[in-house]
């Protein structure tokens, strides 16, 4: 099994920039992609972005696209998200997801807890 925890977030004024972290643990050679969702208060979890274990392929939400940016460590095992020009919209709680292979050969998928990023003045 894999399991991820994220960290980083916190306050920031509009225009700003965070950048957040994600590690996995566990089993991280079997880890298929990893990437960011957020969940703003009545809203539900959507896709900020998301990056393959190889690196090779990365897909981001037409409202993040030019101001962030994900990329991940030189092993498996982390993966970051640099926020930049920052909104107030941009306010949610940041979920780190984690995609892995079972030994079943079928995919499973693992949440972080989630951190906090509110973006004020």
């Amino acid at each position: 099994q894999v399991q991820v925890v994220e960290s980083g977030g916190g306050l920031v004024q509009p225009g700003g920039s965070l950048r957040l972290s994600c590690a996995a643990s566990g089993n991280i050679f079997s880890i298929n992609a990893m990437g960011w969702y957020r969940q703003a208060p009545g809203k539900q979890r959507e896709l900020v972005a998301s990056i393959t274990a190889a690196g090779d392929r990365i897909n981001y939400a037409d409202f993040v696209k030019g101001r962030f940016t994900i990329s991940r460590g030189n092993d498996r095992s982390t993966v970051y998200l640099q926020m930049n020009s920052l909104k107030p919209e941009d306010t949610a709680v940041y979920y780190c997801h984690g995609q892995y292979w079972r030994d079943n050969f079928s995919l499973d998928q693992t949440w972080g807890q989630g951190t906090q990023v509110t973006v004020s003045s």
